[in-house]
């Protein structure tokens, strides 16, 4: 059973916990002091329970405790609500391309195949690669492409025009016999005139012996 706290004891409690607002917290608790060396503020709700009935003063320590965890349990449901918003951003943030879109074909499908020197014949590979396209335009049927042709630095450019026309028309041919419609299909040749790498190699000629598909 609590013990009972005469009035001036009261009082003076209340007047030390109104006076101790002014000093810190680690300030205010080297100075706690109390009537039976207890801590002021338990003595100033001592002195509140005594003059209310014994359930009243239960009752109100009870209220009292029932605040403290509803005030913590407010405060980790923000938390959590806050941390949830923050990783739905995060994730819109790092989505990929937009599905149908050209950045989707480079990325997910590929979007040019390769021939070897003065060839316009598929390889395995590049069969592959434009099975993986085909597929693509069967799933995105309102889009139409355009697959060009382009050849290295070598050889003239009437010859080079004619070559890369050649596997333009190679790369078309294939899609089309996939099931990809005629009309959603163009073609054309840039011969040497747009190669992708610029140095005077075997290994740089390689990259610019192509067929690029694009989305029109």
């Amino acid at each position: 059973m609590l013990p009972r706290r005469d009035s001036k004891t009261c009082r003076e409690c209340a007047i030390q916990i109104d006076r101790s607002r002014e000093l810190d917290r680690f300030e205010y608790h080297k100075l706690i002091q109390g009537a039976g060396g207890t801590d002021c503020r338990d003595a100033l709700l001592l002195c509140l329970s005594d003059r209310l009935h014994p359930f009243q003063g239960r009752e109100f320590m009870n209220k009292k405790m029932l605040g403290a965890l509803a005030a913590v349990a407010l405060l980790a449901a923000c938390a959590h609500k806050e941390t949830g918003a923050t990783q739905g951003t995060g994730a819109a943030a790092t989505s990929g391309p937009a599905p149908g879109s050209e950045e989707d074909l480079v990325a997910n499908v590929g979007d040019r195949v390769f021939f070897d020197f003065d060839q316009a014949s598929l390889k395995g590979d590049a069969r592959a690669t434009l099975d993986r396209q085909a597929a693509w335009l069967q799933r995105f049927g309102s889009i139409s492409v355009q697959v060009a042709g382009n050849t290295d630095e070598r050889g003239t450019e009437e010859y080079n025009l004619a070559l890369g026309q050649r596997r333009a028309n190679s790369a078309a041919d294939y899609l089309k016999a996939r099931g990809v419609a005629d009309a959603r299909i163009t073609t054309i040749s840039y011969g040497k005139n747009r190669p992708t790498c610029l140095e005077h190699s075997e290994q740089c000629w390689a990259q610019n012996r192509n067929a690029i598909t694009s989305v029109r």
